[in-house]
C-alpha cells in the first residue's frame, strides 16, 4: 500500500481575521490541519483537523509562534506584513485576508509600504485605517486560497515523489 503524500498545513494569525470560516471550509474540503493562533480563546469547529493554540499576550507572540511553526508549504494567513516575509523566507506561503497574495517578487515593496504608513501615522498625517473589507475580497480570497492550497500540494507530492 502507498502512503499518501503529506499535506500542507494552513497556519491562521487569528485575532482580527475576517476569513476563518471560508478557511475552515477550504481546509475541511482538502482534508488539511488548521491552525488559529491567537492570544485568548476563540471560537473554532469541532473537528479534530482544526486547533487552536492560545500564545500569551504581547506584541508579536502570535506571529512568532508562527514563523516558527510554520514550515515549507505550508500556507499563512495574516494580515501582517513582516510575519508575511518571515514565513516566504521559510518556503511558506502567506496571504492576507482580502486576497492578496504575498511573494517574493512584491514582499520587499509591502514592508516598504508598511514602513512609509507607520512613519506617517507617527507624524499625524494619517488617521484612517485599512479600507472596509467587502464581498469581492472574500470571493478573492478564497479564490487565492484555493490556488496556494493547489500549488502547496503539488509542490509536496512532487517532493515526496523525488
Amino acid at each position: 500500500m502507498s502512503q499518501s503524500p503529506p499535506l500542507p498545513t494552513v497556519f491562521i494569525d487569528g485575532d482580527a481575521c475576517p476569513v476563518k470560516s471560508e478557511v475552515y471550509r477550504v481546509a475541511e474540503r482538502h482534508g488539511l490541519q488548521t491552525v488559529v493562533v491567537a492570544n485568548r480563546f476563540i471560537f473554532t469547529p469541532r473537528d479534530a483537523k482544526v486547533r487552536l493554540e492560545v500564545v500569551p499576550a504581547g506584541p508579536d507572540v502570535a506571529d512568532d509562534w508562527i514563523a516558527e511553526n510554520a514550515k515549507a508549504h505550508d500556507i499563512v494567513v495574516t494580515a501582517d506584513v513582516p510575519l508575511a516575509a518571515r514565513c516566504l523566507a521559510k518556503g511558506a506561503a502567506a496571504l492576507g485576508p482580502s486576497g492578496r497574495a504575498f511573494t517574493e517578487a512584491n514582499i520587499g515593496a509591502a514592508l516598504a509600504s508598511r514602513e512609509l504608513m507607520s512613519h506617517l501615522r507617527e507624524v499625524g498625517e494619517i488617521t484612517g485605517g485599512p479600507g472596509a473589507f467587502r464581498p469581492q475580497d472574500r470571493s478573492r480570497f478564497l479564490q487565492q486560497l484555493e490556488h496556494a492550497v493547489v500549488r502547496a500540494r503539488r509542490a509536496l507530492e512532487a517532493q515526496d515523489g523525488a
